[in-house]
């Protein structure tokens, strides 16, 4: 069980943001893709934040309502972002996604994002894992 690695499990495909980003063009990217929330990026890649499906639903009733985009992603984006190394072990990563943690982490390998890892992704691990432990030979 401790073989099990965020590497063998994330997805490469994120949908990400860039903090200048006005928040229009955020909710398009959220809309052309299968994630709900994404890291921030800078040009070189590192991460800096973090936007959220619920970080967006607040301004954008606000933009919707009032027929102005003046907000970009820096400022509803939630910039202390926690993120796991490719060579974390699953199980360290569920302890860290205890109740009233994020649902989805970007994966940081030498300061630049190489992908994201959900509780989906670390259901899919575990349950693997668990079926492995009761396969029987016929």
């Amino acid at each position: 069980m401790q073989s099990l690695k965020v590497k063998d499990y994330m997805s490469h495909q994120a949908v990400t943001f860039t903090p200048n980003m006005s928040l229009s063009a955020a909710l398009n990217k959220v809309m052309q893709s299968d994630k709900i929330s994404g890291p921030v990026i800078d040009e070189s890649e590192q991460v800096v934040g973090f936007l959220s499906e619920q970080d967006l639903l607040e301004k954008l009733v606000k933009v919707s309502y009032h027929c102005q985009d003046t907000h970009i992603v820096a400022d509803v984006m939630y910039k202390e972002v926690l993120s796991v190394a490719p060579d974390m072990s699953i199980i360290e990563l569920v302890e860290m996604m205890k109740v009233g943690k994020p649902k989805v982490y970007p994966v940081v390998d030498d300061g630049r994002l190489v992908g994201i890892i959900t509780r989906s992704d670390v259901l899919r691990a575990l349950g693997e894992s668990i079926d492995a432990c009761f396969q029987h030979p016929v």
